[in-house]
This record gives C-alpha cells, structure tokens and sequence, in this order.
C-alpha cells in the first residue's frame, strides 16, 4: 500500500511540476526557495519538491502526503473564508464519506474531550488556530489550520449526566476549493488524530 501511495504523490508532484502556475508559493502561501516551496501543514514545516514532500523532518509518501500533494495542486488565489461555517455534510458529493468521516473525525476524539481541554492552548498554537467564532456553540471549541487555506473547527461538548462526551468538526465555508472532497474527509481524519498526538 505504501509503494502505490508513493506513486500517487509522486504522479502529483510530476502533474504539479509539469506545469507550476507562477504565483504557486503565493497560492499556498508558502515560501519558495528555488524549486522547493515551504509552509506549514498539520503543525510542521513541510517541504514541497520536484522529487519529494517532507513534514518535518521526514519524507512523506503516505496519505499525509497525498493530501500535501493534492492541497497543492488545487492551489489557487482565492482566500479562505471561515464563516459561516460548513458541516462536511453540506459540501457536494460529501455523501459516500459521511460516515467514515463522523468516525475517524468526530467519534475518535469523544473520549478525550476533558484532555483536549486542558491542552487546548497547546494544540491551537501548533495548528496556528485560535478561537473559534462566536457562533460556533459548545462547552468549548477552538479553530485550527491544518493547511494554510482550509480551517476546521472543533465543537466539543463535555459529558453529564445525561450525555457523553461528543465532538463536532466543520470547516471553512470554502474549503473544497481547495481539497478534493475525499481528500477534505482525509484531512478531518488526519487533524484529529494530530490532535490526540499533541494531548499525549
């Protein structure tokens, strides 16, 4: 699995190289160092080049780096527009990724809601969010960048003593502008599993 998720960012890179839109470092926005482009992505420095992405220190031919490869090549020069914000169940052809979605992003980080509380500050700072916007709700809730154009905010509600503990994700109201949308469902999954690394 690994070797045909290396040949997809591979294929990406070559796509992207192929043909690199003039102001790509400012579409990201990221810097450009001659054919390398960096910027943050998921709370570490990642390095786009001809041959490979690195986040942090290591090379990523995994779905991290398919996602990098693919946030790429849907660069563009529009902004991200964070309000209102929008379920993943609202964007188009959302519909086949819903569940695994609500799972892998919402249900993971249920159990850990009191821990991400006491860490909030932390993980807002390495995924250079902040507060979330007033109408967001909750006992708490705070937003994230785990790429530079598609925000996602965390709505967490605490347990009682009628309910469990339960999370809501949203994103930005125009992140599939940027990320195809199995790919935004992949980027949901990958920021809270980022998350649950920062409250360790």
């Amino acid at each position: 699995m690994t070797d045909n998720y290396a040949k997809i960012v591979r294929d990406n890179l070559n796509r992207l190289y192929g043909n690199l839109p003039k102001d790509f470092a400012k579409n990201l926005p990221g810097e450009q160092d001659g054919e390398r482009f960096i910027f943050d992505a998921f709370g570490e420095r990642c390095v786009i080049e001809p041959e490979r992405i690195t986040l942090g220190e290591e090379e990523h031919s995994s779905v991290l780096g398919i996602l990098i490869s693919l946030y790429a090549l849907n660069a563009r020069s529009d902004i991200c527009i964070p309000s209102p914000l929008k379920s993943f169940k609202d964007f188009p052809d959302s519909m086949p990724y819903v569940g695994a979605f609500a799972t892998h992003t919402e249900q993971l980080l249920s159990p850990h809601v009191a821990k991400i509380k006491e860490t909030e500050q932390r993980i807002t700072k390495i995924l250079k969010g902040g507060k979330a916007p007033s109408e967001a709700g909750g006992d708490f809730s705070f937003i994230v960048y785990p790429l530079p154009k598609i925000a996602l905010c965390y709505i967490f509600y605490e347990a009682d003593d009628d309910f469990p503990a339960s999370v809501t994700c949203l994103f930005s109201n125009n992140a599939n502008q940027f990320m195809p949308i199995d790919g935004l469902a992949d980027v949901g999954e990958y920021t809270s599993k980022k998350i649950l690394n920062l409250i360790d």
